[in-house]
């Protein structure tokens, strides 16, 4: 196998301040590609871009909410302006929120649709302008097992990330014709994220269990026994972001250790 098989490939990663995302664009470094880290964080963009270049690759740090177009676009043609292609985009940019049904806020149902799906959608918008002339190129979005299994009290984060694989396999055959792969990943619980350190609070309340007690009952429904982890998804993503996986577009791919199989 190729020792890097994204040499000389031009990346987005979105959320990649932090967590999954962050995981990604420097495991991609690793593998030889340019990484544009893009996220509302702007410091933290910077810093996920300081890594990549210590992996001797070049980067481009930019804040950009996912949800503004305008700022999607302007961000996209900066990113072809340096590097003069798009090979890759991950959306990785995401929230999530734990609520009884009859509990969710309507501006927290708003705001995970808004920036989950709706974000996801105009990051494929845009840059699949720049694959279409090149006949070329892997789009990957995050979405996750409550993607396949509707969750306990996630009725917002799993209707986004249902949402994202339907817009995964629609985008899949509007671009089969220009060899661009569309692709999902679903991930199980990865308790090194931003978002596990809120969920412990929120389902320990929840749950009646103290916080330190809510990843062990998660990992018990496990059945290889262990938490995901982002080096588990950045494996899936290099896979899915290189030429062996030309033949697969429009899937959504568990990486759940058996937790969830469909």
């Amino acid at each position: 196998m190729d020792p890097q098989p994204l040499a000389r490939k031009v990346a987005i990663v979105t959320g990649s301040a932090s967590g999954i995302g962050k995981g990604i664009a420097l495991r991609f470094a690793e593998e030889g590609a340019d990484v544009s880290c893009w996220d509302l964080n702007l410091e933290g963009a910077k810093e996920t871009a300081r890594e990549v270049e210590k992996a001797g690759r070049k980067s481009l740090a930019l804040q950009v909410d996912v949800t503004k177009s305008g700022e999607v676009e302007d961000a996209a043609k900066a990113v072809f302006d340096q590097f003069g292609k798009i090979d890759i985009l991950v959306n990785s940019a995401g929230i999530i929120r734990a609520h009884f049904i009859t509990e969710v806020p309507e501006e927290i149902w708003d705001s995970i649709i808004t920036i989950n799906l709706k974000g996801t959608f105009l990051c494929i918008r845009e840059i699949a302008k720049y694959m279409i002339p090149q006949n070329s190129g892997k789009i990957i979005s995050i979405s996750s097992k409550s993607g396949k299994k509707g969750g306990l009290w996630l009725g917002a984060y799993s209707a986004s990330k249902f949402g994202i694989i339907g817009l995964t396999q629609s985008v899949a055959m509007d671009l089969a014709p220009y060899k661009i792969n569309v692709n999902a990943i679903c991930p199980g619980n990865v308790f090194s994220t931003p978002m596990w350190d809120l969920l412990d609070k929120e389902y320990s309340k929840k749950l009646g269990v103290p916080p330190q007690e809510v990843r062990k009952i998660y990992v018990e429904k496990v059945p290889l026994g262990r938490e995901c982890t982002v080096e588990d998804v950045a494996n899936v993503a290099v896979f899915l972001a290189s030429s062996y996986s030309d033949y697969m577009t429009g899937q959504a791919i568990n990486v759940t250790g058996g937790q969830e199989v469909h």
